[in-house]
């Protein structure tokens, strides 16, 4: 009798905790998606930008974060140099987020994949590389919230 109490007590904590603890925040529709295969970039517009800077070389490109009415949706675009590889990110303010590595080439023009983010904050962030990315081949930029 004590073993199936004591069971019954772990068992309600246990459903206690994880009904307490905070979920993770659910896929949106066009969530981890390509904006322009799915036809959401055609209609965007850049709501935020940042320079992409690096603490040998200065300013190495820019950043641009991305907003479609149309698919509520941010991502994140760059500009650098063609030789430079790295990691765009973009966040949304309820914990979702998308990261997409680039490689080098496509004359330094990426972006990455969208974030559902209507009437909450997002914004984006890269990091570079080239070379080995030691000795200072590497830089990084950030944008600021923007909040639809």
């Amino acid at each position: 009798m004590k073993l199936r109490v004591v069971a019954t007590v772990i068992g309600a904590a246990a459903v206690a905790l994880v009904a307490g603890s905070p979920a993770q925040a659910a896929a949106k529709p066009y969530d981890h998606k390509d904006p322009y295969k799915t036809g959401c970039g055609n209609s965007a517009r850049v709501v935020k930008t940042a320079k992409v800077n690096s603490r040998v070389d200065g300013e190495l490109g820019t950043i641009k974060l991305m907003w479609s009415g149309r698919c509520k949706t941010n991502w994140v675009e760059v500009k650098v140099g063609s030789t430079m590889r790295g990691t765009i990110s973009v966040y949304a303010a309820d914990g979702r987020y998308d990261q997409f590595r680039f490689k080098a080439g496509n004359g330094g023009r990426h972006w990455g994949d969208m974030v559902w983010a209507n009437n909450m904050c997002a914004w984006g962030g890269v990091s570079v590389q080239w070379g080995s990315g030691a000795g200072g081949q590497n830089g990084a930029g950030t944008t600021r919230k923007a909040c639809r």
